[in-house]
């Protein structure tokens, strides 16, 4: 991954940023798809670490796997169903 998409990567996705996973790629431990979560920070390789509403901590791999900004009115459908 260059620079540049690294760049853009941390500027889309900032800490505090709430995600969903659509996919994850060849992880021998998945998390779910459709589970939400809030990014921690993207490091220097491109990884967006998150923390996942479902108690799990792991690096998404936008090469690998896919996922999606959560708009806020989402955010509070899905905090309003718990």
């Amino acid at each position: 991954m260059n620079r540049a998409k690294i760049n853009w990567l941390k500027e889309q996705y900032p800490p505090g940023t709430r995600v969903q996973l659509d996919r994850m790629g060849d992880d021998p431990r998945p998390v779910e798809a459709g589970t939400m979560g809030t990014v921690i920070a993207v490091d220097d390789i491109g990884t967006v670490f998150c923390n996942f509403d479902n108690g799990r901590q792991l690096g998404i791999c936008p090469e690998a796997d896919s996922f999606h900004k959560i708009t806020q009115e989402e955010n509070q459908a899905f905090e309003m169903s718990m």
